[in-house]
């Protein structure tokens, strides 16, 4: 049996929660990982994990050694990179997660110069609308958008991003610009879905928040649906400002009551500040970090 690679199934099948989830994960046959975990079993004498209704879920001897495994395969993969000389030159596989729009927008040309400058480095991009765990998830990098939650974690504000209500020029002149939040019940809007319920906005009004109910004529579940429905002159939509940049800054959309926007929420770059710091890891904070902030400059839709 091979200890290591029993320890890495071990450690998937916790994190995915099914055996064929840490097959896919691993790229090994299900077979395969249900005879490696029945081996380290019999090896250990003691039942790793229990089939609960939905998933996989470890017993509390199956937690403690999976634990115990993740901190020996992390150990064991410091001492290959500094042997291989990752933190004396940028050099290996460089992992960065970041919202889905954000990412492609912002994060993907940096990481495409980056590639330029530094070819020893390998980057994947994982790109969601959900805040990924950086440990579990084996993130180098990532960008949060929003207040972070305390952690051990470093983080460095880039920047900041507002919360935008907007419509095409020709449907505003035709059914009027809204002057107050009250006067959207008036028009038509487009939902999208990740921004909160579909039937109400909700704005800042001294110190608290108001809900707004508003007539949903169309919800849609992307930031760039909302965005094309918006530029056809369907209704006003409300999205964050770097997802209507582009259609903001060629006149297909504007902005409208700016002066009840809720506050700009922050951007910021987020590591585990792991010492040493990898000089791959190093490297693109000292690269995407200006150019990050230089793309959202306070004032402006981003």
């Amino acid at each position: 049996m091979d200890r290591l690679e029993s320890m890495q199934v071990a450690v998937e099948i916790a994190e995915a929660g099914s055996l064929s989830a840490a097959g896919r994960r691993l790229r090994m046959p299900l077979a395969s990982v249900s005879r490696k975990l029945s081996e380290l079993e019999a090896h250990l004498g003691t039942r790793l994990f229990a089939r609960t209704s939905r998933r996989l879920a470890p017993t509390d001897a199956g937690a403690a050694y999976v634990a115990a495994c993740r901190r020996i395969l992390e150990q064991l993969g410091e001492a290959e990179r500094a042997a291989s000389g990752e933190y004396s030159a940028p050099k290996g596989d460089l992992t960065i997660a970041a919202p889905i729009v954000f990412g492609r927008l912002h994060v993907l040309p940096i990481a495409i110069d980056f590639l330029r400058a530094y070819p020893d480095i390998d980057i994947r991009i994982e790109l969601a609308d959900r805040v990924v765990d950086i440990l579990e998830d084996h993130i180098d990098v990532a960008i949060r958008i929003g207040a972070l939650r305390d952690s051990s974690f470093v983080a460095s504000r880039v920047g900041a991003i507002r919360r935008v209500v907007c419509a095409n020029p020709a449907y505003l002149a035709a059914r009027g610009t809204p002057a107050v939040p009250g006067d959207l019940a008036a028009h038509d809007c487009i939902s999208f879905a990740g921004l909160g319920p579909p039937g109400h906005w909700t704005f800042p009004a001294g110190g608290a928040e108001v809900s707004v109910a508003i007539r949903s004529r169309l919800s849609v579940s992307t930031a760039e649906a909302a965005v094309d429905a918006a530029v056809a002159g369907v209704g006003i939509t409300r999205l964050l400002s770097y997802q209507v940049a582009a259609a903001v800054k060629a006149g297909a959309l504007v902005v409208a009551l700016q002066d009840f926007e809720p506050a700009p929420a922050p951007v910021s770059v987020v590591h585990t500040g792991q010492t040493p710091l990898a000089r791959k890891l190093r490297a693109f904070l000292d690269f995407a970090t200006p150019r990050l902030r230089a793309a959202l400059t306070p004032g402006v839709v981003a």
